[in-house]
């Protein structure tokens, strides 16, 4: 049972990540993710649903457009083999379950907010703040560190919005000190999603561990060279992605370790 469920979800995550690359394409540009439908956006042909088939679509027609021979970006079978793998990954980890389902949708926004963040440098409010009316929303079902907190109800309600304000407070003092230099104010808002959705002291978890791997990346690039300076931008949000979904599977692991290496 799990295996076909992992099987499917993962399939079901191939024709998500399609969407969601419309999102990441639209969103920024202010366009509806709606109307009209998928088409080239160098011939404006309206593509066939041959067209359309997730990651094989993007072999078989060797990364172009059938119509006009445009290079279609690389990033578009990256994000739905990506979401197909990390919905596999979800559906063996949950299973069936209430949870697997916050986590999917959790996942799909993280994915949008990574591909927007990481091409264009921007954190869309259109995107942040339903996502924090949703954390909330969620709160009320599930979520929460089982040692301080119930799995659900009002206890975790209290957690997400501790979880929220911890979120937007650290992450507002760099800003602030840094006179936005650092990173952006869109970093800050998401960072108060991020605790909604993973409460009190999991908030903590997810944004060390992105501060952490984005200072790790940050540094390779500098040695490496791909990165001249310093002062060049590098996005955070796409690290801060990545650190709620590892506080969202594992936060409770890592906050059991952390503290247990405080009080030896």
């Amino acid at each position: 049972m799990l295996a076909i469920l992992t099987v499917c979800l993962g399939l079901f995550g191939l024709v998500v990540g399609s969407f969601l690359n419309l999102c990441i394409d639209r969103l920024p540009l202010g366009k509806s993710i709606v109307r009209p439908g998928s088409h080239c956006d160098g011939c404006n042909q309206s593509l066939k649903a041959v067209d359309l088939v997730p990651v094989f679509s993007y072999i078989w027609l060797r990364g172009r457009c059938r119509y006009c021979n445009a290079r279609i970006p690389l990033r578009s079978p990256i994000v739905e083999f990506a979401t197909a793998a990390i919905f596999a990954f979800l559906a063996w980890h949950y299973g069936l379950s209430r949870e697997l389902a916050f986590a999917v949708i959790y996942a799909g926004i993280f994915i949008v907010i990574f591909g927007i963040d990481l091409e264009q440098q921007l954190i869309l409010n259109i995107l942040v703040f339903p996502a924090m009316v949703l954390a909330f929303a969620f709160s009320f079902f599930w979520g929460g560190f089982t040692e301080f907190w119930p799995k659900t109800g009002p206890g975790f309600v209290l957690s997400a919005l501790m979880g929220g304000a911890v979120g937007f407070v650290l992450m507002l003092l760099p800003y602030l000190l840094t006179r936005g230099r650092g990173m952006g104010y869109g970093d800050v808002k998401l960072a108060a999603f991020i605790g909604l959705m993973s409460g009190f002291p999991l908030v903590i978890v997810a944004l060390l561990v992105g501060i952490v791997a984005g200072g790790l990346i940050a540094i390779f690039l500098l040695l490496s060279g791909l990165v001249k300076s310093r002062k060049s931008a590098i996005p955070y949000g796409p690290f801060l992605a990545v650190g709620a979904m590892v506080a969202l599977i594992w936060g409770d692991r890592i906050f059991h370790w952390w503290w247990g290496m405080g009080a030896r």
